[in-house]
């Protein structure tokens, strides 16, 4: 749905992007992360027809986006990370405006609002005018606004910057039905254990290059980030700890109150062998679990390397 070939992106002697290739299948989440100034907006904006590559090339649906812009556009719903809205409308009137702009008749438009304001929880307040709304309720409206027209794709830069930990929540939840409608979503963001929960891959961005790119899970095992196991017992802890030390491939033990913290450098198989070990120790286990890595685990991993200008 998505294919990105080899595209830069030069602002005089600076180069926002260095030739990163992309692509992105059908009805699938992809998370683009990376920190502020590494270049997913500017990556977004040429995908959304605002900016206009240095070279490379760019494609939505099958369209080249410097070629074919205007199908694009019919193509795709484009939510910035900065936006404006029309403070002396009404919910309805704004996504009227918008629909209207789309060549929606106000007939079908009539049916369409109420079913996009009850999408993003907005049913409530299809009255209230906008300036009236909250932080978490303009982003919820603007991304009803990028539904007007029935988009393919959504590109969403940052949807839940500046929002509180309640209005990201009910911004995921709307994300993931989107996804079960079978839209074809690329959202960038900084809440990334949040992101890690929606998407199917993930690409890190950095200084204008794409240094990984992947499923979570497939990164996680390639950069073989190292995994927490959390051991509770009915008791003993000082004394497992002391054992588990020189067991291969635990790198530190840590204990409180909540049990023994393991920090492992090893596959499932050695992970498995460890378990057995413990087992033989006829230590009361109550629970044996590993602490999966989040994103922000790979994205600290993974830049920690990554190249500088």
């Amino acid at each position: 749905m998505i294919e990105i070939r080899e595209l830069s992106k030069r602002y005089g002697t600076f180069e926002a992007l260095k030739g990163i290739s992309l692509d992105i299948e059908k009805g699938s989440v992809f998370g683009f992360v990376g920190p502020n100034g590494a270049g997913k907006s500017t990556t977004m904006s040429i995908l959304a027809t605002l900016a206009l590559p240095t070279s490379g090339t760019a494609k939505v649906g099958g369209y080249e986006v410097t070629e074919h812009p205007k199908e694009v556009r019919k193509r795709i719903g484009y939510m910035p990370d900065f936006f404006g809205v029309y403070d002396q409308f009404k919910a309805t009137e704004y996504l009227h405006f918008y629909g209207a702009s789309y060549g929606i008749p106000r007939q079908e438009r009539n049916k369409l609002i109420p079913q996009l304001l009850e999408l993003v929880n907005l049913s409530d307040k299809a009255d209230a005018y906008v300036d009236s709304l909250s932080r978490g309720m303009k982003q919820r409206l603007c991304l009803a606004r990028c539904l007007v027209h029935d988009p393919d794709v959504l590109i969403l830069d940052e949807p839940a910057s500046g929002l509180d930990p309640r209005a990201r929540i009910e911004m995921r939840e709307i994300l993931k039905e989107l996804k079960l409608m079978g839209k074809t979503i690329i959202i960038s963001s900084h809440i990334l254990p949040e992101l890690a929960e929606m998407v199917d891959e993930i690409g890190v961005i950095e200084h204008g290059e794409m240094i990984a790119q992947g499923k979570v899970s497939d990164i996680q095992n390639r950069l073989q980030v190292k995994k927490v196991i959390h051991i509770r017992t009915l008791g003993g802890e000082e004394e497992l700890a002391q054992k588990l030390r020189d067991e291969p491939f635990v790198t530190s033990v840590l204990t409180d109150n909540t049990g023994v913290h393991v920090h492992f450098s090893g596959d499932d198989i050695q992970q498995s062998a460890l378990l057995r070990q413990v087992i033989s120790w006829d230590v009361p286990v109550v629970s044996f679990q590993e602490a999966q890595s989040n994103l922000e685990d790979v994205f600290l991993e993974i830049t920690k390397g990554g190249p500088k200008e």
